[in-house]
């Protein structure tokens, strides 16, 4: 096989560095010289973002051109640093007359100017910053050289509206320049035909780049002592803090991840408090801490000074930490794409192995590590699929490209529809969003900011310098509680926490933030002053966002493992020496699959399947205890538990299908039991089943048929269920923000969020009121239904469900599995009693003969 001549200075780079080009990179040159467009996905720390550049960085060297080349476009803005300093790496090595620069945010106003008159070779930019640039006058002329785009890290925005926007960016850019390249990378996706054809636009055969490198991912489980064999949400995790630090070494560097901000603040007062001597090794980072306070900490992390860093999904992303040797994880990860990319920041490096410490939460999470690793021997990922036709987004890229050189109408939706989100955009739909744009539609016509664009000569544009201003300044995807910064008295920045934890405060109140005891002194203008304080405080800032659910692939392998849990019981009720408590390491191998099922493996010395999964063991009071109070489902049996308390009556039903699925299906049947026999019922749901409390002695069995499985009319009996309307208006307020329907204020006098939802609750009235068919409105109900309830994944699941047994049993009192679901109901009540209180007096009464969950 002939190698291209322009690849000879990359060779000569390579071998300066005792390297050998891998087969993906090579491949994915050649395609690139070729002309051709496509998708990387090879696995984290394999080299994809030298496979990415080396083909455009060997055209440049072999025909150079001034201008700008090559748009790498990355997701995190704490990624471009270490980028350019990847790509500048051998340029300046070989001293190739090529300039390399970053444009994000966090760049400054004086550099951004100056990129806009003199662009670099290669610019580094987020998708945001991308369509700031589409907004100024002479994008013909900024772009008119550009030779490819780079998408990383693609797994992470193709299935958002970011994703959407640089759908829409790109959509332009490909109208400029028709023979540009497009090459998206990921480590991690399930649909790699869909992902490619979306990042390449339509018409466009893509190349899908794929390597045989084998990556070893090993997952040792951190088990607990002893089980409760009632247990629940949160019931073991920070208990465990100690067991953490003895399993693991100050000496090797770690990243512990958790699932939220909220809980990475609680981890790392506790791991400060167990080893306060080693204080200076260890570090929280998360996005709402200071930027410079983040990036000294990743400086840190890559020079070995800091050894653990607690963190969430702010380092989930291609930051380079080769010193990292293990990653932690805190609670369960939801789905295997997540782990799979936490896993990858350790041994970062082509055919490494990944060390993932795992400790639960909750005892039963330890069922969903073994779903993991089932799993992840199989090969399964989670699919990621583009949005389809969101209007805000629309909105808001026409009025971009308005102010910047304008757009003619008919040409541009031709262009819209090259793209994957909105291929099957209509005419009267475009043309809706023209007068809305244009008129401010049949309602904003009487307001001159809703009239942002003006036709001339053919050609939208926007005339008015302060609508253009205020336009760049509200552009992303991303809208959020509104963010309050924290501020020293002496003006040193912190961070950032969202006002509806700072309304809760007042003057004098200590928190705990950044590692840091902080005394609320003053709130002006969005910035809340503090000091510091030795006074000790728990209060913790939450933020907003939810709680996880496991994926659709992860719920599938969940519930083998159940089924594999009741088998185990048959060969092992109860373990005759319970294993040690500590560590217990697994490969993520077909191996594993094979013990999980009993087969025989090579070097079997006839252990049974019970030794052979730890975590079952470690479990097996809580699956005896279930199995003796109800029963252990089967994959193919659905499991329904009634219990009578002096609540009521209680119906607990156990799909195994993650908590946003669960929400759907408590409310609907709860919608077609009420349709039968009036009641009123309250709704309590989390990854493995759904709680529905209805009035004593309500007959849920007599009234229980086949149709609470029908998706004949789903959609109305999902809208009749639930308060669509005010779900509707919440999710509303993200949509009429990103169309710039409100103005969130200048820096230094931002609008609060209370001011921000009147108006879009203003908005929301006058539209539902006067122009019901409204798209933008459509859209946020169509959010409401396929996101927050996954609508198209209820359907399915209802279609799984009736092709299930029904294993129907009337319990004295809740079962292991419902005990959880209890307890997230109680979670919620307001009360003078402690949660822990209120779970010790239930089992006392039990113990005693009782049900009183009150």
């Amino acid at each position: 096989m002939s190698v291209d001549p322009r690849l000879a200075a990359i060779a000569s780079y390579f071998a300066t560095r005792g390297w050998q080009p891998l087969a993906f990179q090579r491949e994915t040159w050649a395609a690139y010289l070729a002309g051709l467009s496509g998708l990387v996905q090879v696995p984290t720390g394999s080299g994809k973002t030298y496979a990415a550049v080396m083909g455009p960085i060997a055209e440049l060297v072999a025909h150079p051109a001034p201008g700008l080349q090559v748009l790498y476009i990355t997701p995190l803005r704490a990624l471009s640093r270490d980028i350019e300093q990847a790509i500048k790496a051998p340029i300046e090595a070989m001293g190739w007359e090529i300039t390399v620069e970053s444009r994000t945010g966090d760049t400054s106003s004086a550099r951004r100017t100056k990129q806009l008159k003199t662009m670099p070779h290669i610019l580094i930019t987020t998708p945001e910053s991308l369509a700031v640039m589409l907004s100024y006058k002479d994008g013909a002329k900024r772009f008119g050289q550009l030779q490819a785009v780079i998408l990383d890290e693609w797994h992470e925005l193709i299935s958002s509206k970011r994703g959407t926007q640089v759908e829409l960016c790109l959509s332009y850019l490909r109208s400029l320049r028709p023979a540009l390249r497009t090459w998206a990378l990921s480590a991690t996706l399930g649909n790699l035909e869909e992902a490619a054809q979306t990042a390449v636009g339509l018409g466009v055969e893509p190349v899908i780049v794929r390597s045989n490198l084998q990556r070893e991912t090993v997952i040792t489980s951190i088990r607990p002592e002893s089980v409760d064999t009632f247990p629940w949400a949160g019931h073991l995790g920070l208990r465990m803090f100690e067991t953490l630090v003895a399993a693991l070494d100050i000496e090797k560097s770690t990243l512990i991840f958790t699932n939220t901000r909220n809980q990475a603040e609680r981890w790392y007062q506790a791991l400060e408090f167990a080893l306060p001597e080693q204080a200076d090794k260890i570090a929280l980072h998360h996005g709402s801490i200071d930027r410079s306070e983040r990036e000294a900490i990743e400086a840190g992390v890559k020079s070995g000074d800091l050894k653990w860093v607690v963190c969430t999904s702010s380092l989930d992303l291609g930051v380079d930490f080769q010193p990292v040797e293990r990653v932690v994880q805190i609670g369960s990860a939801k789905n295997l794409a997540r782990l799979l990319q936490r896993a990858g920041r350790s041994a970062h490096v082509p055919e490494g192995t990944s060390e993932v410490f795992f400790l639960p939460t909750n005892a039963l999470e330890l069922l969903e590590i073994s779903a993991f690793r089932r799993g992840l021997a199989l090969g399964d990922m989670e699919t990621r699929r583009p949005q389809q036709k969101p209007y805000d987004v629309l909105v808001q890229h026409l009025v971009t490209l308005a102010c910047g050189d304008g757009f003619e109408p008919q040409t541009t939706l031709k262009d819209l529809r090259q793209t994957v989100a909105y291929a099957d955009l209509t005419d009267p739909e475009y043309q809706w969003v023209l007068e809305f744009i244009e008129t401010g539609g049949q309602c904003l016509g009487a307001y001159p900011r809703y009239k942002k664009v003006v036709k001339e000569e053919g050609r939208y544009q926007v005339s008015d310098p302060k609508l253009a201003r205020n336009h760049r300044m509200g552009i992303g995807t991303i809208t959020s509680n509104t963010p309050v910064k924290i501020v020293y008295t002496n003006r040193k920045q912190i961070g950032t926490v969202e006002e509806s934890f700072v309304s809760r405060l007042k003057r004098g109140d200590v928190f705990f933030f950044a590692g840091r005891q902080l005394e609320y002194f003053q709130l002006k203008d969005m910035v809340l002053y503090v000091k510091g304080t030795r006074r000790k405080s728990t209060v913790t800032p939450t933020w907003g966002g939810g709680q996880l659910a496991i994926s659709d692939t992860l719920s599938h392998h969940l519930r083998r493992e159940v089924e594999e849990a009741r088998s185990l019981l048959t060969t092992v009720t109860t373990p005759e020496s319970p294993p040690a408590a500590g560590l217990s390491p697994a490969p993520s191998s077909v191996a594993t699959a094979a013990a999980l099922s009993g087969a025989p493996q090579p070097g079997d010395r006839g252990e049974s399947p019970a030794i052979a999964n730890a975590e079952l063991l470690t479990i097996a009071p809580i699956l005896a205890a279930q199995q003796r109070l109800s029963s252990l489902p089967r994959a193919d049996e659905l499991l329904v538990e009634s219990c009578k308390t002096r609540e009521g009556q209680h119906l607990y039903v156990f799909p195994f299908e993650g908590r946003f699925v669960h929400e759907g299906l408590g409310f609907l049947w709860g919608y077609r039991f009420a349709k039968q026999k009036t009641a009123t019922f309250t709704i309590s749901v989390n990854d493995y089943g759904f709680e529905i409390l209805g009035p004593k002695g309500y007959p849920y069995q007599d009234l229980f048929s086949s149709d609470f499985f029908s998706i004949t009319d789903l959609e109305h009996d999902i809208r009749a269920s639930l308060n669509i309307s005010e779900l509707t208006q919440r999710q509303f307020r993200g949509v009429a923000q990103v169309a710039g329907l409100v103005f969130k204020g200048y820096p230094g006098s931002r609008k609060t969020s209370s001011q921000l939802q009147v108006s879009t609750s203003l908005l929301y009235d006058v539209f539902t009121k006067y122009e019901p068919d409204n798209l933008l409105l459509k859209q946020a109900e169509r959010e409401v239904l396929q996101d927050q309830l996954e609508t198209h994944r209820l359907a399915k699941t209802l279609s799984r469900l009736d092709q299930r047994a029904v294993v129907w049993k009337d319990t004295k009192r809740p079962s292991p599995l419902a005990f959880p679901l209890l307890v997230e109901r109680l979670n919620s009540r307001l009360s003078n009693e402690t949660l822990l209180d209120r779970i010790q007096r239930m089992k006392e009464q039990w113990d005693n003969g009782r049900v009183d969950p009150n």
